[in-house]
């Protein structure tokens, strides 16, 4: 008979999250855990502590608000996000960006490449670094390979702002922050994306602030 397997220190880390109950707190910028590559996901929460976890990062990141939420941004250094995206854009802001409702979905040990070479740039925030916001540059087209909660296989390609989503998440598991690849002349307060910059590109913010966006793929 085979011996059982050692409880993992992430899944004691999780239950002890999960026991407070609510919303999880959020990690944010200087705390190691965002700086490190997460531990791919291979059976170190059983199922059911697995769907408790699943479910406190969508109620994280619903009460937040975000359209995305990774593991290590609760403290828990595994391969695995949540996202969702309602949308609730005006019509130029949906199409200038791309936009479009996303259900919520669980990645499992995502990873992503660029589909062709077009890239978008956008302002973009972090629930990690709260009050800031920055001009990051992004393929515009990813395909997305990972597994879901159930462990199906997810193969897809995104595109807009989802792909940007699906990027940012990603990134988290790497130890990657979306300042680490924003143009640092953009760097803004929230209150003054929502007071100079909300127009739905970012043209007017780059020639005041003095940083280049990306031209049209070669």
């Amino acid at each position: 008979m085979g011996t059982p397997r050692e409880r993992s220190p992430l899944a004691e880390r999780v239950e002890e999250l999960l026991a407070v109950g609510g919303p999880l707190p959020i990690v944010e910028a200087g705390d190691p855990v965002l700086r490190r590559a997460a531990e791919p996901f291979d059976g170190q929460l059983p199922p059911a502590l697995l769907a408790g976890f699943v479910e406190a990062l969508r109620l994280t990141m619903r009460a937040a608000p975000g359209v995305g939420l990774a593991a290590p941004q609760v403290g828990v250094g595994l391969r695995i996000a949540v996202i969702e995206d309602p949308a609730p854009v005006p019509e130029e802001v949906r199409v200038a960006r791309g936009r479009v409702p996303q259900p919520f979905r669980v990645l499992v040990n995502p990873s992503y490449e660029p589909v062709g070479g077009a890239r978008a740039a956008f302002f973009e925030g972090c629930l990690s670094v709260p009050g800031w916001q920055a001009v990051v540059a992004r393929p515009a087209q990813v395909r997305l390979r990972a597994t879901d909660e159930r462990g199906l296989a997810v193969d897809e390609v995104f595109s807009g702002w989802p792909a940007r989503i699906v990027q940012h998440e990603t990134d988290h598991l790497d130890g990657v922050l979306y300042l680490d690849r924003a143009e640092s002349r953009s760097l803004s307060s929230s209150r003054a994306v929502a007071g100079l910059w909300s127009q739905p590109t970012p043209e007017r913010a780059a020639a005041a602030l003095g940083f280049e966006l990306p031209g049209p793929a070669a």
